[in-house]
């Protein structure tokens, strides 16, 4: 019996008579938080119901909008006007700032996403507990204001789905809080695991850890070429004006729908490891702790390693914005010196979560589809296993009855 499993909010289940809305963020000059927020006011949501939300938050910051050109190509520059602080904020501070503003719950949820995303990667970069990681410009006024912006426009232009190009990063060096750094910072790296990259010529940060996070906050599925029906386009512009190429953030906003027979396609990060000389309890714990962080399915296989000795290999399937959480309870959990990380293109399915009626009570089941006609259904195992106890009836039966529905 298949393993039910939770695919995130984010996935979406497409009829063939039904459209998806969806937006692809085309990186080729790599991302940012103020190129994000000048994309979607430049792809046609207000800037007046942005600044309302980032007022709410009773913060000194105020936003600026311009049209602007970057190598001839017309686009939206926002800034964030806002005075420096010295002190740094942690997590905490940062959500008792965003409980405090006039949100809707998802617009919060998703600033929240992102502000926990950094500290993940703050947490694993600089070996320290997540409530001790404290924010050093991502936790500045004009970076709160850029994330949180981001987050209400990202909201407001209403799409189901979210894609984008291979992601370049920059190259050479840059200033930042603990001194210089190589590009991409670590921040930035670990924000950017599993996700593919796009090689660049330009010698400066193009993807700062804003950008990264916010990117791999909403992002399912990475494409150079979306398949969608453009309708608006919003350019977002840098700050820095390049010779070499335009310093913008390209958002397409549209709508896709599946092709006669087309199943769904999204990008998953498959984490592994040999394990030897590990009692199978410890394994079986590690299992049920990847799968409560997320992980899309998890696995072991009996191996032979070297000089014979009987081993295991340990598979996790996750969203690429799991991978760091994912090794770190592997590595914590296994003891194992090293996990292997590849990047896959995963076709599914379509699917509905429904309730089917049996002779002895509702089951949950999940139906899954493709356009050309296909299902199957699969129950709930609980729900069936209860069933099965409280009227001593055969599993199999129930089973039979879900499918007979």
């Amino acid at each position: 019996m298949p393993r039910d499993t939770d695919f995130g909010h984010y996935n979406t289940v497409i009829r063939e008579e039904e459209v998806v809305r969806v937006a692809h963020f085309d990186c080729f000059s790599g991302i940012s938080g103020d190129m994000v927020l000048g994309a979607v006011i430049d792809a046609g949501v207000p800037a007046d119901a942005i600044r309302a939300a980032l007022d709410s938050l009773g913060l000194p910051i105020q936003l600026e909008v311009e049209h602007v050109k970057r190598c001839g190509f017309a686009a939206t520059k926002a800034t964030v006007e806002a005075a420096d602080q010295e002190d740094y904020r942690f997590l905490p501070d940062v959500e008792a700032i965003l409980a405090k503003g006039a949100l809707t719950p998802k617009q919060r949820e998703l600033a929240t996403a992102i502000f926990r995303k950094v500290a993940g990667a703050e947490s694993v970069a600089h070996g320290m507990p997540l409530e001790r990681v404290h924010f050093h410009e991502v936790g500045a006024l004009d970076s709160i204001a850029d994330i949180v912006g981001a987050a209400v426009g990202l909201d407001l232009l209403g799409v189901e789905k979210f894609t984008s190009s291979p992601v370049p990063t920059g190259s050479g060096t840059v200033k930042c809080a603990h001194g210089i750094m190589p590009v991409p910072t670590p921040g930035t790296a670990e924000l950017l695991k599993g996700v593919p990259l796009a090689p660049s010529v330009i010698k400066t940060e193009l993807t700062t850890p804003t950008g990264a996070a916010i990117l791999t906050t909403v992002v399912t599925e990475y494409t150079a070429t979306p398949v969608m029906t453009i309708e608006r386009i919003g350019h977002g512009s840098g700050t820095k004006d390049f010779i070499e190429q335009p310093n913008l953030l390209r958002l397409m906003v549209g709508t896709a729908a599946p092709e006669r027979g087309q199943t769904e396609v999204d990008t998953v990060a498959v984490l592994e490891t040999n394990l030897d000389d590990i009692a199978p309890e410890v394994i079986g714990f590690c299992t049920e702790r990847l799968f409560a962080c997320g992980a899309l399915d998890v696995f072991a296989v009996p191996i032979q390693m070297k000089k014979g000795r009987p081993g295991v290999l340990l598979s996790a399937i996750c969203a690429p914005d799991k991978v760091s959480e994912l090794e770190a309870i592997l590595f914590r959990e296994t003891g194992t010196f090293g996990v292997r990380r590849t990047t896959a293109t995963r076709a599914k399915l379509q699917r509905e979560a429904v309730t089917v009626g049996t002779p002895w009570g509702a089951v949950r089941a999940k139906r899954g589809w493709r356009a050309d006609g296909f299902t199957v259904l699969t129950p709930e195992y609980e729900d069936c296993a209860r069933i099965a106890r409280e009227h001593n009836v055969p599993l199999r039966d129930v089973f039979a009855a879900v499918a007979r529905a």
